[in-house]
């Protein structure tokens, strides 16, 4: 039998699914997982998106914050890829 999960359990997966609930933030993951498991420059995202770097910028911070994405550096860009 599996564990009920607990309330703190609970209480971060509505805030996972909170930080998805945007059109924006739908889009951006759904792209991240169909690059996964190479993920995607920022700037790749923006022109595929046609998002405004501030706006994709706040988009992609939230949803490194759920842990929803992953974000590594390599040399001057930022790679992100989908938490699977």
């Amino acid at each position: 039998m599996k564990a009920k999960p607990t309330a703190e359990q609970i209480t971060r997966y509505a805030d996972m699914f909170s930080a998805m609930g945007t059109e924006a933030r739908l889009r951006i993951m759904q792209l991240l997982l169909s690059a996964h498991p190479e993920g995607l420059v920022v700037s790749d995202i923006q022109s595929e998106l046609s998002i405004p770097n501030s706006t994709l910028s706040h988009h992609l911070e939230k949803l490194k914050n759920e842990g929803l994405v992953h974000v590594r550096r390599e040399g001057t860009f930022l790679w992100y890829t989908a938490n699977t």
